[in-house]
């Protein structure tokens, strides 16, 4: 936004006086107090963290007139997804000792620690650091984590997919100094060749007007859901799996606001087609007009789908094209044949196999005889594989011989852990944010209370004998949209405590967003209403119809007519 007598947001004219998000942290970080200014909160979201409350505990602390029980969430960075074996142990360690045992595999391909205390943030953060690591980027009007298709096939390390989400992860990673001198002061952590002052070269003085992602698929896979980021980029190959380009997708973002009609979600849409080598260039083209061009003033329209939409995709192109310096190709034909969850074994094509593990809505705990967090800490560290977080909040791990095979699946199951074959399509396809008790913005539960769902889901998809189709199911505690629910199946998003907004429609593949079915629905009634559209399904599905083409096809009116029935 250049004009100037737009009036910023008051996050904007705080990035500006922040010294490049320097704040006052080594001060605030040096006294005893167990929370952050309101200031320090926004700052601190830039170097990877939250500020939290056990929303559990709020009611009778207010009540004591007591301080809030204030925690930190801190979030890691791994390009596509990948985490060494030795990263892992050192975030398990740190789960243990600073954070609340746990640990979260996101949906962005990132850990999330949850539970750290203000006087343990450094620690976290400068031991992430020390495993090779960072937090910086994660949350913040910047660009996060590069996220990509995990599978580590040798058709995936042929054309490097991995590599260069790597890249455009650096290359958009801040430059400024200030995350060492707060975070990493000190320590053994050798700083790059950073900017100690002075403007950032693509963020400037007051970064994006917004939060900014990125994703790359492998092609006709859309195991990240590409389509739900600002940027998202379809490999192509040619017909020996030889990297011939990339097409590139804009515009996409779930964010919305349930009493806000002017914000929606939006499925990116195609921009152009370059080749390898222009594949940098490009994104920070798209990046800096996204930067210079986009709302300051209202967050809530500051989103680049915004922007696109208001501006129309043709200005966009010709901006766009100023910045890369030369004209842009159309972008070519791409269609999404298939969402894989890689789970379960896969030879990976060079003799080693890889394993991929359901872990229902990314939490990585040990609970009575479910001791999940035990069990991957032993095959971790017997067998040193690599891991692959997926954006289904799943883990692949790879390297294993033939003969290794017997016993991880063995570790596993002793530590009360299901294999992906004795778990229900269904619940392998479903996904939860964390909502309650650490989330402020949820209005109602979602993580918690999702495996109990799907486990009464899987049982009624039984009976109908739907239990071998795979129909996906998201659950969200508020509008924002944190596990991709408005492209998916079926979607329940908190909208009143205790009450959700019920989507329809969406498609497995990431190509369709799904429709409101009904609004408040109480959770008693989220599977009431769905049995009657699932026992049309079965009877009136075309041969190989998902669950979602079908809803798609029938359109709200024929099934909410089967449901009022």
């Amino acid at each position: 936004m250049n004009d100037e007598n737009i009036k910023l947001s008051p996050l904007e004219e705080l990035k500006d006086k922040s010294n490049y998000l320097r704040g006052r942290f080594k001060e605030l970080l040096a006294d005893d107090s167990t929370h952050m200014p309101k200031e320090e909160i926004q700052l601190l979201k830039f170097h990877g963290s939250y500020q939290q409350d056990d929303r559990d505990l709020r009611s009778q602390l207010i009540k004591e007139k007591k301080e809030k029980a204030f925690s930190f969430m801190i979030r890691t960075r791994h390009a596509a997804g990948l985490v060494t074996p030795e990263q892992y142990l050192a975030f398990d360690n740190l789960s243990n000792n600073v954070g609340n045992k746990t640990m979260r595999m996101t949906t962005r391909q990132t850990f999330q620690f949850h539970g750290v205390l203000k006087k343990d943030l450094k620690t976290l953060i400068r031991t992430v650091n020390e495993s090779l690591s960072t937090t910086s980027g994660t949350c913040g009007d910047i660009v996060r984590n590069v996220t990509g298709d995990p599978a580590p096939f040798e058709s995936r390390k042929k054309i490097k997919l991995q590599e260069y989400c790597q890249a455009l992860s650096d290359q958009f990673l801040s430059q400024s100094g200030a995350y060492y001198d707060v975070w990493l002061e000190g320590s053994k952590v050798e700083a790059p060749e950073i900017l100690k002052e002075g403007p950032e070269p693509i963020y400037g003085k007051t970064y994006l007007p917004r939060k900014f992602k990125i994703a790359m698929v492998y092609p006709d896979v859309n195991s990240v859901d590409v389509l739900t980021n600002d940027i998202g980029i379809a490999a192509e190959v040619d017909a020996d799996e030889n990297l011939s380009g990339f097409n590139i997708f804009v515009g996409g973002g779930f964010g919305m606001s349930l009493t806000n009609p002017d914000t929606y979600p939006r499925l990116a849409t195609p921009l152009c087609f370059v080749k390898p080598d222009e594949l940098l260039d490009v994104t920070k083209a798209i990046v800096l007009v996204q930067k210079e061009n986009g709302n300051r003033s209202d967050r809530k329209q500051a989103r680049l789908k915004y922007l696109i939409d208001k501006k129309g995709m043709d200005w966009f192109r010709q901006e766009t094209e100023k910045k890369f310096g030369k004209k842009l190709e159309s972008a070519h034909e791409v269609t999404f044949k298939d969402v894989d969850l890689y789970l379960g074994w896969h030879e990976e094509g060079d003799g080693k196999w890889f394993f991929g593990l359901s872990v229902e809505n990314g939490r990585v705990k040990d609970e009575g005889d479910f001791r999940l967090k035990t069990a991957l800490r032993t095959v971790v560290e017997k067998y040193k594989p690599t891991l692959f977080l997926t954006a289904q909040q799943d883990v692949l791990l790879s390297g294993f011989t033939e003969d290794q095979k017997k016993d991880v699946e063995e570790i596993f199951t002793s530590h009360g852990i299901l294999l992906p074959e004795q778990i229900s399509n269904v619940r392998k396809d479903s996904m939860a944010c964390p909502a309650f008790p650490t989330c402020g913005l949820a209005f109602s539960e979602s993580e918690r209370v999702l495996p109990d769902l799907t486990t009464e889901l899987a049982g009624k998809l039984k009976e109908l004998g739907l239990d071998q189709n795979r129909i996906m199911i998201r659950m969200t505690g508020c509008p924002n949209g944190c596990a991709r629910p408005y492209n998916s199946e079926i979607a329940f998003v908190g909208r009143t405590p205790g009450t959700y907004t019920f989507y329809i429609g969406g498609s497995l593949r990431g190509d369709r967003l799904n429709f409101v079915l009904k609004d408040k629905v109480p959770y008693a009634e989220l599977i009431p209403t769905l049995l009657p559209i699932l026992s049309s399904y079965k009877e009136n599905k075309s041969e190989d119809e998902s669950f979602g083409d079908y809803c798609a096809r029938m359109g709200k009116d024929s099934l909410l007519s089967l449901v009022e029935k």
